[in-house]
């Protein structure tokens, strides 16, 4: 089994960066990479990264809630 198929978030999960702590919140896209609202973590194009730090997609972890 892929690291990918081992990772695949649910459209509602929050995640936040592991170097920054920024939180990708689905609800709320990224305006900075014109993500719309509603756009789940998996969905995020494979160049994305943390708009704050830069941090990419591997360093995301679980938000607690």
């Amino acid at each position: 089994m892929s690291e990918d198929a081992a990772f695949e978030p649910s459209a509602a999960l929050r995640l936040e960066c592991g170097v920054c702590w920024r939180v990708y919140d689905p609800a709320e896209g990224d305006p900075v990479w014109q993500i719309e609202p509603g756009t789940p973590f998996a969905e995020l194009p494979d160049d994305w990264r943390c708009p704050v730090c830069d941090a990419p997609r591997e360093k995301f972890l679980k938000a607690q809630p």
